[in-house]
């Protein structure tokens, strides 16, 4: 009997006929609730998601015959990779499939903040015509500091190495073959600061107080990772303090805007009121050529997976 995939979120149309052509029944489960999911999961082999729910140890438990799971994206920390592994359950992710577009989007806001495009353009639309308040800066010349060497970080890293910059890359799991450096040489050296790590346990709150306090300059600070790295109390009180002279983020520690307490708006719209700040709603990674190109990864991987 032939293997079923069920596919939990909306993904490019390219997945489920890949999965035909390997041989898998797909079943479009996109519209069905968390219970409709749990109730039927039983009986797949194979499951596509993106971020729709929490792949947990309970969800596991119900999910007696699976063999993959493919997250049409980069970030895993929403499914339990302990008891995944513990019940043989291979876990695909695609961090290959969108890391130009992340290093493209990264590159294009700090662009942005250093010439004051989005400020200027705002600007001339209303009639103000003011070169002085504009007045840009370089990044030819700064050193950047990457954090996390992963294929996020390697090409953020080779693309900024055009613009004349000094690259530190930092990864405390896996070598850096290019542009290795030690965090404290971040913390002593760096001008901008680019995350590029997973959320774990460990980075969870990371950019604290004690952590903006170890750099010796005042830095622009970007993360297109995983909000819940950079809270933003810790990041109002860097700007505050002039630790942060720049703020990039295209990730927040909530990002359903709609759910805000009074606090959370409060806290939010202090940060942007700083005029260094720049904003995008979590789509660094999400552009038309990698919606398919994440698509292509996860299918030779599955491929490779039941032909090895």
């Amino acid at each position: 009997m032939r293997a079923q995939v069920l596919i939990i979120d909306e993904v490019h149309e390219s997945m489920a006929q890949g999965l035909e052509a390997l041989d898998f029944i797909v079943v479009n489960g996109s519209t069905w609730t968390k219970d409709e999911i749990l109730h039927q999961i039983g009986v797949f082999e194979g499951l596509v998601v993106r971020s729709k729910l929490k792949i947990d140890a309970h969800f596991l438990q119900q999910a007696s015959a699976l063999r993959f799971i493919a997250r049409a994206g980069a970030g895993l920390d929403l499914i339990d990779l302990q008891e995944a592994s513990s019940r043989n359950i291979e876990v695909f992710a695609a961090n290959e499939g969108n890391k130009e577009a992340v290093a493209e989007h990264v590159i294009g806001q700090l662009l942005s903040l250093a010439h004051h495009l989005h400020k200027s353009d705002r600007e001339v639309r209303q009639g103000i015509w003011d070169r002085e308040g504009n007045r840009g800066w370089e990044i030819s010349g700064k050193t950047i500091g990457i954090i996390g060497y992963g294929h996020m970080g390697q090409s953020v890293a080779s693309r900024l190495s055009c613009f004349g910059s000094t690259i530190l890359a930092y990864d405390k799991y896996q070598p850096v073959s290019r542009y290795s450096a030690e965090m404290q040489d971040i913390f002593d050296q760096a001008d901008i600061v680019s995350l590029h790590i997973p959320l774990t346990e460990e980075t969870n709150g990371m950019v604290n107080d004690q952590w903006l306090s170890q750099f010796k300059k005042p830095i622009v600070f970007i993360n297109s990772s995983r909000g819940a790295i950079s809270p933003l109390p810790a990041l109002l009180l860097g700007l505050e303090k002039g630790q942060i002279q720049g703020l990039i983020l295209d990730v927040l520690p909530n990002e359903k805007i709609h759910t805000w307490s009074e606090e959370e708006k409060a806290l939010f719209n202090k940060i942007s009121s700083f005029p260094a700040t720049l904003f995008s709603p979590h789509v660094a990674g999400w552009t038309n050529e990698s919606y398919r190109k994440i698509n292509e990864v996860l299918l030779a991987k599955i491929k490779a997976y039941y032909t090895a």
